[in-house]
């Protein structure tokens, strides 16, 4: 079967009525914490269960089935945004960025830097790529997304300091890219958004201008969080605490500090003045309270905050857009808001 045959597949699959779907896996719909998943989701859920994961888990096979994954799951790519591929300089060799510039681009608007989802062991340019190019179209701006070192070949803080330096490039090229010239948005899911808490505590560490925003979504905010979400969605689909550990223990060395704030931002002992920040989660992530209790924090520090959960949805939505929906209108939600921020 052929890779486009396999995707319409799916997507065949997924089009039927939630009532056929919901007798499919059983009649029961999954519920958890208040929240009952997209059934949908709850259709991918169960045929995941029903494929064993390698044990134990292998870097190179977690990679290839995440890009296989998203390559059935994500959406189109929206028309009317075109993207290339550069490179630049890094602090250890050649960073790769993908640039996506819509048609109807507003040059009074900032750059905006993207960084995808991944544990920071797995993920690439084409991890979150129909995302960005939804962030182009609704946003009017150019979109840079960074193809960040990996661990473990490249261990904490590599696959930062690949971002902070695709930062620094943004900020100062944003003329170059038809932008207007002030603080670049930041951008991010998962282990994106951790980067990107951290950048914004960098800049201010660094007595620099804040990003014009920080964008969030479903973020790993502390590296240390017991919260109760990590417990009651321990197994969730597609991100479990199995993964999570598996996740820490190729990106950090052994006897790494994990309250560090480069790893967990939400130990700052003060998060005030830092940019305007837009925080999304999924009621299917064990990542959901930590999120929550970070935006609840900047709050509280007097900092801009837009905070919303999409409880039926899951940790990784962003990419499985093409089949779910519900996905694919949380995610043109998130990238109005951006929008109106970005206004």
């Amino acid at each position: 079967m052929s890779h486009e045959e396999a995707r319409a597949m799916v997507r065949a699959m997924l089009s039927r009525s939630e009532s056929e779907l919901l007798a499919m896996v059983g009649g029961v719909a999954r519920t958890g914490d208040g929240y009952t998943l997209d059934v949908r989701l709850q259709m991918l859920e169960a045929q995941s269960r029903a494929q064993q994961a390698p044990d134990p888990l292998q870097v190179e096979l977690m990679r290839a089935a995440s890009a296989q994954g998203v390559s059935l799951l994500d959406g189109d790519p929206e028309p009317g945004v075109t993207w290339r591929t550069q490179q630049i300089d890094g602090p250890r060799g050649p960073i790769a960025l993908r640039i996506y510039q819509p048609e109807a681009q507003d040059a009074r608007r900032p750059p905006f830097l993207f960084m995808h989802y991944g544990g920071g062991v797995i993920g690439d340019l084409e991890t979150c790529h129909w995302f960005c190019t939804v962030l182009a179209k609704e946003t009017g701006t150019v979109i840079v997304s960074v193809d960040y070192r990996l661990a473990p070949e490249h261990r904490f803080p590599a696959g930062l300091e690949d971002c902070l330096a695709a930062y620094d490039w943004t900020n100062t090229h944003s003329a170059a890219l038809g932008a207007a010239t002030r603080p670049p948005a930041i951008g991010g899911d998962s282990m994106g958004g951790n980067f990107t808490a951290v950048i914004a505590q960098e800049m201010r560490r660094r007595g620099q201008p804040q990003p014009t925003l920080q964008a969030m979504i479903y973020p790993a905010t502390d590296i240390t969080d017991t919260s109760p979400s990590m417990s009651s969605m321990s197994d969730a689909f597609p991100l479990t605490a199995k993964i999570m550990a598996w996740f820490m223990e190729n990106y950090v060395e052994a006897g790494t500090d994990l309250s560090d704030l480069r790893l967990s931002p939400a130990h700052a002992p003060s998060l005030s003045g830092l940019a305007p920040a837009y925080i999304y989660t999924a009621g299917f992530d064990p990542l959901r309270d930590q999120g929550e209790k970070y935006a609840q924090a900047l709050q509280a520090a007097g900092v801009a905050v837009k905070y919303h959960c999409f409880g039926g949805l899951c940790h990784a939505f962003t990419s499985m857009t093409g089949p779910v929906p519900a996905a694919d209108a949380a995610c043109r939600q998130i990238a109005r808001d951006l929008a109106a921020g970005l206004a």
